[in-house]
């Protein structure tokens, strides 16, 4: 059965797909699905099956190859094919090769030694929201400024220029495939260019001295990855800090507890991703036939993870739509899975700790200035349908 996917697909609320991505038929673990541009391609829709297609080598996520399923950025029936891949969109060895570079950046140890200065840019940001008074846009107080905050520290932005690189972040990510979101692009990028003259501590300077002072890789390869780094933890942070205490204000028994301790965060962490972020997940492309759950998906059929669903599956989360921090093994999909499974989860999960535990204990009485049915998903065309987001969140206390 085809369907047509519209970008974005509406939606009702945070916590729960769109109608339409629920499959025809029960236990159906594919469905062939017509995308935006009018490309057809495999939507994986069981857990089982996604974990084996991102984990199977005949399946590539390089999206130059003819079939793979492109999404539009914005009102155009394309993909931005003229960019290079990003780490996401390449294919071992080179896929490898790069995340080799990257990875001394995101090891548990590495950090460690960031979280106090995680911490200080979170409850910096919550001060400045929290002077300025109720009522407040949770987005523009507090959402984007952290994670933009803490990846200008990874990468070695100084603090002179933290306040343009907050602003430019932002306009980039909501007017993403627009004039202005392209402007703010090539903006970025020329800081970024900038700044790798003469980099202050961090990924910039760790890479330049590692990686092209050796001829290992080229400056303007390192200019591309570092904003890969920032457009890939960016929003998605950003997003799921906003979602998340939406959820957690619409299930006040949950957030209680979160507020019983330390011990009960990481619980609630995972299921806030599993049920809230993604409605498409990984991209892929087959590159021989493969046959899995009584399908055969033919080489150059484009396959599309369909997250939202995924996370959903009753075979793997019993009662799957309803929101329980205090699931055992939740092997939610969020961060992919496979050799490119996300290389910044452990800084995303630290961030959410950290903003959400700072948020409700120093604002114990944090409220929805409206009902949630009034603040909506982002509508706009500006974001792909992967990922789910809200322009403003305004709250009282």
């Amino acid at each position: 059965m085809t369907e047509t996917l519209s970008s974005p697909l509406p939606r009702t609320c945070p916590c729960h797909p769109a109608p339409a991505y629920r499959p025809p038929l029960e236990h159906q673990a594919l469905q062939r699905i017509r995308l935006a541009a009018g490309q057809e391609a495999w939507m994986v829709i069981g857990h089982a099956e996604a974990r084996a297609l991102l984990a199977d080598p005949r399946v590539s996520a390089d999206r130059t190859r003819p079939g793979y399923p492109l999404l539009p950025l914005s009102g155009d029936d394309h993909s931005h094919t003229d960019r290079k891949p990003t780490l996401l969109e390449m294919d071992d060895p080179e896929h490898g090769r790069v995340r080799r570079t990257l990875i001394p950046d995101f090891t548990v140890a590495r950090l460690k030694e960031i979280r106090a200065d995680v911490e200080q840019l979170v409850l910096g940001t919550l001060d400045e929201m929290l002077a300025a008074g109720p009522p407040a846009d949770l987005v523009s107080s507090f959402a984007q400024p952290v994670p933009s905050l803490v990846i200008g520290r990874l990468l070695g932005v100084p603090r002179e220029d933290r306040d343009f690189f907050q602003r430019a972040t932002w306009t980039m990510a909501r007017h993403r495939g627009e004039q202005q979101g392209e402007q703010a692009r090539a903006s970025i990028n020329a800081y970024l260019s900038e700044l790798t003259v003469d980099p202050p501590a961090g990924l910039l300077k760790r890479l330049k001295e590692e990686q092209v002072a050796t001829g290992a890789m080229e400056l303007e390869d390192l200019v591309s990855h570092a904003l890969f780094v920032l457009s890939a933890g960016y929003q998605v942070t950003a997003s799921m800090i906003s979602l998340s205490v939406i959820t957690l204000l619409e299930h006040p028994e949950q957030l209680a507890l979160l507020r019983s301790g330390p011990d009960a965060i990481a619980g609630v962490i995972d299921e806030l991703l599993r049920l809230t972020v993604f409605d498409i997940g990984p991209r892929r492309i087959a590159t021989a036939d493969i046959e899995i759950a009584g399908t055969v998906i033919k080489a150059g059929d484009g396959i599309v993870i369909g997250s939202s669903m995924a996370n959903r599956d009753p075979s793997v989360f019993g009662d799957p739509d309803r929101f329980d921090v205090s699931r055992d093994l939740n092997h939610h999909l969020v961060f992919g899975f496979g050799v490119h499974q996300c290389l910044g989860q452990s800084l995303a999960r630290m961030v959410l700790q950290l903003a959400l535990s700072a948020l409700f204990e120093r604002i114990p009485s944090l409220r929805l200035a409206g009902p949630v049915e009034e603040l909506y998903l982002r509508p706009t065309a500006s974001i792909p349908v992967t990922l789910r987001s809200v322009d403003r969140l305004p709250v009282e206390w």
